[in-house]
């Protein structure tokens, strides 16, 4: 045998993604790269690792398990890696977070400054849904989650950030004019997030506490996409503040004024009560504490004038 850590490496991200093509996107490496790497590996053994089907890639139970092993060997290998970065003195290890899609407009500005410090630590974000985050979370394959919805389930700890603001907003192109409070509502259709988005959650019990005509319903599986829907005129909807600023500024974006607008709430990291913190998310969770001020009136003093 003689695999090298690459082609391992390359494999794992092959039976994660189950896709040469995904596996390729993921290690920033083109599809040939990649499959001449698996050629390599699958050389190695007797037993196929794979199988097409169609023009689907399956993995073989023989894969599987060389898989799992290769997953240990290279956890071993980053192992080493952190302990003689630890010998050194410096901080060392590994950082995990699970966050709901708009939290991507937050959390990089609570990590920048602390990373550039922490050049031993190496960062994984988990961009999703809140479903999704809170499974990460109890099934302790995250050190933190963040979050603007505590959930109620779990016993968790908690670091208070910042302000969250949902407001009802439409294309600039729409002419709300002097009509009733929600007698565009019977016109223009409101778009919502997926299933299990906590924006989808508040907009739901905005929509329910003030029974609000709504003739249509589309639904949208991400942020991005829901602003490009509503910017383009298909309808409005509620969305929080900290994802839209930049249409709002360059006109593509209008908020309708509503009474009981905007939905506030906080963001909030938090990580479970029984989770043993690694040091070095200890020392994140220090630098929090004490810069998360700084950071807010320095990069979010906007998010006050709305």
């Amino acid at each position: 045998m003689n695999y090298t850590l690459h082609q391992l490496q390359i494999f794992q991200k092959i039976v994660e993604c189950e896709s040469v093509t995904k596996a390729a996107q993921e290690l920033y490496l083109s599809q040939p790269a990649v499959s001449i790497q698996l050629k390599k590996f699958q050389d190695q053994f007797s037993i196929p690792l794979t199988e097409v089907v169609g023009r689907k890639l399956y993995i073989t139970d023989f894969g599987k398990e060389i898989a799992t092993a290769a997953e240990r060997i290279l956890n071993e290998v980053e192992a080493i890696t952190y302990k003689t970065m630890a010998y050194q003195g410096e901080l060392s290890g590994k950082l995990k977070f699970s966050i709901v899609s708009t939290a991507k407009y937050v959390l990089p500005y609570f990590l920048s400054g602390f990373m550039a410090d922490a050049r031993g630590v190496d960062l994984n974000i988990n961009v999703t849904n809140k479903a999704s985050v809170l499974r990460s979370l109890e099934e302790n394959k995250v050190d933190f989650a963040l979050v603007s919805v505590i959930p109620d389930l779990l016993k968790i700890n908690k670091v208070q950030l910042m302000q969250n603001k949902l407001f009802l907003v439409a294309s600039s192109k729409l002419k709300v004019g002097k009509r009733s409070k929600w007698k565009f509502l019977e016109d223009v259709p409101l778009i919502y997030r997926e299933e299990g988005s906590a924006t989808r959650a508040a907009m739901e019990d905005f929509i329910e506490k003030n029974a609000l005509p709504t003739y249509k319903k589309m639904e949208m599986m991400s942020n991005e996409a829901l602003k490009q829907a509503v910017i383009a005129g298909l309808g409005c909807s509620i969305m929080p503040l900290i994802g839209i600023r930049d249409s709002l500024k360059n006109g593509e974006l209008q908020i309708i004024p509503t009474k009981g607008l905007p939905i506030i709430t906080h963001w909030n990291l938090i990580w479970l009560t029984s989770k043993r913190l690694s040091p070095v998310a200890l020392a994140f969770l220090d630098y929090v504490e004490r810069e998360k001020d700084m950071i807010i009136q320095d990069t979010f003093e906007w998010f006050e004038r709305y």
